[in-house]
């Protein structure tokens, strides 16, 4: 080899060498995922969907029962990501959490994102908190791949400020009764699109009776249903054994959303008591049923 280029060659060897380290450090970082929910959207198109009505006063919507349920359906569609945390956008009056926003913002690996909710009932500033997160994740890496529940046209632009950054975005939606209710431009710009179904709801969304089932029976405390928690779990692992308690371990704290929905009619048959709306109960069922399963690993 002539002399001249011998410096060069081995600038380019070193190159080389530090791009192959560079892509095996890039094989060995686990993917993350984050999902994105406009809780607008979500009450709106649910409510149609399984009680028949947009209006919030009108049913009961178990927000941790469906978050776990999400996160057990992106846990199933990411296999290789891991979860960074569920993003929940809402109205309030003068930003100020509700008490269902403040138990909804007490759950795990879960991030309240509040904006204005005007004289109308009608919801200011959301759209723009969806795409500062997203823009911001997907800009320092933070997430490879956002699932987003919603419809806005409005989103078309968070949209696209992430996959600038390289991200890449999931459009979920809501299966509606006739018609869309989505916006096309918002489902041309996704990489990828899915509708989840009545059957995905159903369990989460209960119009409301006139009189409360709660208002005729005593609520039980939290020990009383970490109790039952711990009971149900005890004939769920002599009915399934202990091949399905390792397949389930891995995914503590969370739940399968068809165990953790077996786990919650269950329950309420024993207590005789609707845990649906009750947060930190239902965390306390969860706790006796996980506590129960770990002992006896």
């Amino acid at each position: 080899m002539n002399d001249d280029l011998a410096p060069l060659s081995a600038r380019i060897d070193r190159t080389n060498e530090l791009l192959t380290r560079m892509l095996a450090e890039v094989a060995k970082t686990p993917s993350t995922h984050a999902i994105f929910v406009d809780a607008g959207y979500l009450y709106a198109a649910a409510g149609r969907l399984v009680a028949g009505t947009e209006d919030r006063r009108a049913f009961d919507l178990d927000a941790e029962g469906l978050i776990e349920a999400l996160i057990d359906r992106a846990r199933t569609i990411f296999a290789d990501s891991r979860l960074l945390r569920v993003y929940w956008y809402d109205g309030a009056r003068r930003r100020i959490h509700t008490s269902e926003q403040q138990s909804i913002a007490e759950l795990p690996d879960v991030k309240v994102r509040l904006g204005n909710l005007n004289a109308n009932n009608q919801q200011k500033g959301v759209d723009s908190l969806i795409r500062s997160d997203l823009e911001s994740l997907a800009r320092h890496r933070a997430i490879s791949d956002a699932a987003l529940l919603g419809g806005d046209e409005d989103l078309v632009s968070a949209v696209e400020a992430a996959q600038g950054y390289g991200a890449r975005v999931h459009l979920w939606g809501i299966e509606a009764p006739e018609g869309r209710n989505q916006a096309e431009p918002l489902l041309w710009e996704v990489d990828s699109q899915r509708t989840l179904d009545l059957d995905f709801f159903k369990p989460y969304v209960s119009r409301r009776a006139a009189v409360p089932y709660e208002a005729t029976t005593t609520r039980p405390t939290r020990d009383d249903v970490r109790f039952v928690g711990a009971q149900i779990a005890a004939k769920w692992l002599g009915e399934r054994g202990r091949a399905a308690l390792q397949e389930l371990l891995p995914g503590h704290p969370y739940l399968p959303g068809s165990v953790d929905q077996d786990l919650l009619v269950e329950a309420e048959g024993l207590l005789q008591y609707s845990l649906r709306g009750q947060a930190d109960l239902r965390r306390s069922l969860r706790d006796g049923f996980w506590e129960h399963l770990q002992g006896q690993y």
